[in-house]
């Protein structure tokens, strides 16, 4: 191989400097002798400076012929390429191909000048993947990679060359390794006990060794096994691919054990969470675990699976199973006294917008820590429409003393969070949302988090807390906190103006006392009724000036009739009282004939603010969760950063989907 030294002039400047040093010294001594010595130096220099040159025109010369050799060598080893090549022009055209393109489609016709995508959907030119990444595409049956490459041709246009290597053999192997792996499935008789009350005793054995066979019959026909740990709890283990076979039946399993009839007055339901795609099956027990709590949390009677990275739901279109046993609230009102009594300061905190429900827990926690003699707060960033009448109410009828002021307790979020340390203790009331919070920082500060809360349980809830009451079956915060407050201290008593607002809470979550209503709902009003709540006061908090009525009545009058029994209507005007309206709004609309459901979208600043309320045949929480919303099967809400009629449009094709996946079930089970 011819090998080039190349180097500068510039490396041969300290051998010059010395020649020409030498020259003077001889010529100092010898003027003969120095012109001799300056001559030799000056050949030198020339003879140095023309074979530079020289070399240089010569390695010029040999990266020309190398660069035409490399041309066609590039050129050899595209075409002769073992796997399908193609390039793009920018604007996704097929320019050119190899032979093995040609082979792989199969296609008489000519396909340059064709769209890329036409030919493989997969591949979206707005959306290309950087150099040598590559898209996974599916075509006629094989699996292929297809790497890109962009370069720039010598009219200075921007191309894409595309090279397509086949992985059939590796995706199959990785879908047999995907469809063999173990899915663990946890299944729990949510309402065991009050099954078991609600049940004879000469047919209660029949109903739970029912209950025993439907779940072994399950996990029988999914090729799977199931173990009875606890009388209520089970385990399933079953391969990937039968667990995709139970998903696509909707989980059968939950509309057979809630059909059961072998003399229960009440139906059994099951909670399913399922563990999947883990990378051992401890870690799918441990995931199949945390899905059970969130089909727990959410009321129960369905299932929760992990995928990956979010979640599927089934089931949960049914009212929460109320529970009559009062003992886990009296176990809480317990933790959460000794809580309190060991903690430092006590911040009380409700969800953004505040409505009276969370007004009103707030209230009643205050009382809690008041009696216990805790230094506590309440986070309030400013007083909504929704608890306007309560606070004044507060505000002028709380009975005050010398050390205490109510106006004092109130504080803004960022003074929360400047006083709240790590010791402290922040009691979150009517959400579980991190997100929805009034001072969501102060979850970050605090060791100590208390969680009470009645909607149904997200996937993206506060996961820190020490301690959870969730009780979806409940009609409201308010109800809850009402319990554990009476539960606390047999001669607990709170001031009448609270009782008030406890009142009030429930009052607003339950229609004045139709939707989620259960036993214990009515057994706390009678509580606060004793404490001094006054029904007709209460029922002066939900009157609205005229204003209000009108454009209630002005949305009410220009709602859409959608599928026949879905009513949407738009608030377009925006107000302080947007919330508060629209959800008054959607109330009055499940008045109308026929109407199962009622959705009003209205402006809120920089976003659209939807609420949800239904009579209880559809769950407005599962098609608002779907807009990242949440809430209860009969009421839920949600908002979105788009435009009001882009905002309607995504709300009517979530109802679609929701209808045509009952209309789905509904088959399955005819």
């Amino acid at each position: 191989m011819k090998k080039f030294n190349i180097y500068n002039l510039a490396d041969k400047v300290p051998f010059y400097i010395f020649m020409i040093i030498c020259s003077v010294t001889i010529f100092y001594y010898n003027r003969v002798f120095g012109v001799i010595a300056f001559a030799i130096t000056g050949f030198l220099a020339f003879y140095e400076v023309r074979s530079l040159s020289e070399k240089k025109e010569e390695l010029e010369e040999y990266m020309e012929n190398f660069n035409e050799k490399f041309d066609e060598v590039t050129r050899r080893a595209i075409f002769s390429m073992p796997f399908p090549l193609v390039i793009l022009n920018d604007g996704g055209k097929i320019i050119w191909h190899n032979s093995n393109f040609k082979n792989l489609i199969d296609e008489e016709e000519p396909t340059l000048n064709l769209e890329i995508s036409e030919v493989f959907p997969e591949v979206n030119m707005e959306s290309l993947p950087e150099d040598n990444q590559f898209i996974p595409i599916e075509y006629k049956g094989d699996f292929y990679r297809m790497f890109i490459n962009t370069f720039v041709d010598s009219k200075a246009e921007k191309n894409v060359l595309l090279y397509i290597v086949e992985y059939t053999n590796e995706k199959n192997l990785e879908n047999l390794l995907l469809d063999e792996s173990i899915s663990v499935i946890n299944l729990n008789v949510d309402n065991y006990d009050e099954l078991s009350e609600n049940t004879d005793d000469t047919n209660r054995p029949m109903v739970f060794a029912k209950i025993d066979s439907i779940i072994n019959n399950f996990a029988s026909e999914h090729e799977g096994f199931a173990i009875k740990y606890e009388q209520e709890d089970y385990t399933i283990v079953m391969s990937y691919e039968n667990l995709l076979k139970a998903i696509k039946s909707k989980f059968y399993i939950l509309d057979e054990v809630r059909e059961i009839e072998e003399g229960n007055r009440i139906p059994a339901t099951l909670s399913i969470g399922v563990g999947t795609l883990e990378k051992n099956p401890l870690e799918a027990h441990k995931s199949a675990r945390a899905c059970l709590n969130i089909a727990l949390g959410r009321g129960g009677d369905q299932a929760v699976v992990k995928m990956e990275d979010h979640f599927e739901y089934f089931g949960g279109k049914n009212q929460s199973v109320s529970k009559n046993s009062t003992v886990k609230a009296r176990v809480m009102a317990n933790g959460l006294i000794k809580l309190l009594e060991r903690s430092g300061d006590v911040f009380i905190m409700g969800h953004k917008n505040p409505d009276m429900d969370s007004l009103g827990s707030c209230l009643g926690v205050m009382e809690l820590a008041k009696k216990l003699n805790k230094n506590f707060y309440i986070v309030l960033k400013e007083i909504t429409p929704a608890i306007e009448k309560i606070y004044n109410s507060l505000m002028k009828n709380y009975p005050n003393t010398e050390d205490f002021n109510i106006k004092d307790i109130f504080i803004k979020p960022s003074d929360a969070v400047d006083l709240c340390k790590n010791d402290s203790v922040v009691v979150v009331l009517d959400h579980h949302r991190k997100t929805s919070s009034e001072a969501p920082k102060l979850l970050e500060i605090s060791k100590n988090i208390i969680l009470i809360d009645h909607h149904r349980r997200s996937s993206d809830y506060i996961d820190n807390a020490i301690l959870t009451y969730l009780e979806p079956h409940a009609s409201s915060t308010s109800e809850l906190i009402t319990e554990i407050l009476f539960y606390s201290s047999d001669r607990m008593k709170i001031p009448k103006v609270i009782a008030e607002a406890l009142l009030a809470g429930i009052t607003v979550d339950t229609k004045n006392f139709i939707l989620q209503t259960g036993v214990r709902t009515f057994e706390a009003a009678s509580i606060l009724k004793r404490q001094g709540a006054d029904s007709i006061k209460v029922r002066q908090l939900f009157r609205n000036d005229i204003s209000t009525v009108r454009q209630k009545g002005e949305v009410v009058y220009k709602a859409e009739i959608y599928r026949d029994r879905i009513a949407i209507g738009t608030l377009e005007e925006v107000s302080d009282d947007n919330i508060l309206i629209a959800a008054q709004a959607a109330d009055e609309l499940l008045n109308m004939n026929n109407i199962e459901a009622a959705f009003v979208a209205t402006k809120l600043k920089n976003k659209i603010h939807i609420s949800g309320r239904s009579l209880g045949d559809i769950s407005v929480q599962l098609i608002l969760e779907k807009l990242d919303g949440g809430g209860h099967l009969t009421s839920a809400g949600t908002q979105m950063d788009i435009p009001m009629k882009e905002a309607v449009e995504e709300l009517k094709k979530v109802i679609d989907e929701y209808l045509q996946e009952d209309k789905d079930e509904s088959n399955t089970d005819r």
